[in-house]
């Protein structure tokens, strides 16, 4: 029997994503709103995964302005990071992609469009991106929900741990 050889375990490390979420209505519109989940769990993945993609939770516009006005929702992010944030530490934004879909529902609207329909027109986070917008409201309370999709490209270099950002929708 020869030398024994001591055994090697391949290890993988997993990157978990977590994403607060907020929202912001300009102040001059308080009957225009937006309601989002306050945080949401992406789940976790092996760091040797190309992505990371799940649903937010519902977002909701509520516009009580009875003024037959279009609205228009906006969202950002940060970038996201574990530890001390050095740079195999973040995911830069420019990674980070959203994905609106369809409309889960909605009340009041002649026509409400996704910012992204399918999941082909997905737009990275690297800026402000309409998620959603409404036009040809009836002079009632009108409001429109969805359930985005975020995608989460995970970049060469990053070390495997909890990472958390901050997606922003705000609606003008």
């Amino acid at each position: 029997m020869g030398p024994l050889k001591p055994r090697s375990r391949p290890w993988i490390g997993a990157v978990l994503i977590a994403a607060a979420i907020g929202a912001t209505a300009s102040p001059a519109q308080a009957a225009l709103a937006i309601t989002v989940p306050g945080t949401a769990n992406l789940g976790s993945t092996p760091i040797t995964s190309a992505s990371l993609s799940a649903h937010l939770g519902t977002v909701t516009v509520t516009d009580d302005r009875k003024l037959g006005l279009s609205w228009t929702a906006t969202v950002s992010s940060t970038d996201f990071v574990t530890g001390g944030g050095t740079a195999p530490e973040t995911i830069q934004k420019v990674f980070v992609s959203y994905w609106s879909g369809p409309a889960t529902a909605t009340s009041g609207l002649t026509v409400s469009v996704p910012g992204q329909l399918t999941a082909a027109q997905a737009v990275n986070l690297s800026s402000p991106r309409t998620a959603f917008s409404a036009t040809g409201i009836s002079l009632v309370t009108n409001s429109a929900s969805w359930n985005p999709t975020l995608i989460v490209n995970l970049p060469a270099g990053i070390v495997a741990g909890t990472y958390s950002g901050t997606i922003t929708h705000s609606v003008a």
